[in-house]
């Protein structure tokens, strides 16, 4: 299946409309995945996971598709999610001032409807200084929390050990809930 998928993938980066469509058919269910889980601990949520995948789709479908694997296209996929959640956040606070925040967890381990949350626009700003820090921590998270990649799948993009990936992890989301809990972000989730 991944050699198909990364056929799929050097023929879109070729510019072929069809093989783009049939990568996204081919992964909808996986990119569906990664949707609900973003979004089952959203409180105020008017994005559905649906949408969240079409909206994931429409970002990624604009631009060239320069993915040399499945992991890597999860990767980008996870940098789109991101984008949609923090435009759809953006355009809730600006309506509501401030009423209609998305909230999301970044503990993998809360169950559906967990009580742990943080504001998505929160963890984008800290995410944003992250990168200013530690880049590659800041990729591990997005990749784990947006894209809903493995630490094996963050460590063979990066070319490191999972161990590292691990660490990196752990790392940044220490460093998350601290500017979070500085920026006025809840924090109690990282």
């Amino acid at each position: 299946m991944n050699e198909a998928i990364t056929e799929l993938l050097a023929a879109a980066g070729r510019g072929d409309e069809d093989a783009r469509q049939h990568l996204f058919r081919r992964l909808y269910d996986e990119l569906h995945r990664c949707a609900h889980r973003q979004l089952r601990g959203a409180r105020d949520q008017t994005l559905s996971t649906t949408a969240l995948v079409h909206e994931t789709y429409l970002k990624l479908a604009g631009g060239a598709l320069d993915a040399t694997s499945r992991a890597h296209f999860m990767a980008l996929a996870a940098r789109a999610m991101r984008q949609v959640l923090i435009d759809q956040a953006r355009r809730a606070q600006a309506g509501k001032r401030g009423g209609g925040i998305a909230l999301v967890t970044l503990d993998e381990h809360v169950p559906d409807g967990g009580d742990i949350a943080v504001d998505v626009l929160a963890l984008d700003q800290a995410l944003s200084q992250l990168e200013t820090v530690d880049d590659r921590a800041a990729r591990v998270v997005q990749w784990h929390f947006f894209g809903g990649l493995s630490f094996a799948e963050i460590a063979q993009i990066e070319g490191l050990t999972v161990r590292t990936v691990l660490r990196d992890w752990q790392a940044a989301r220490a460093l998350l809930a601290v500017e979070m809990r500085q920026g006025g972000g809840d924090g109690s989730a990282a």
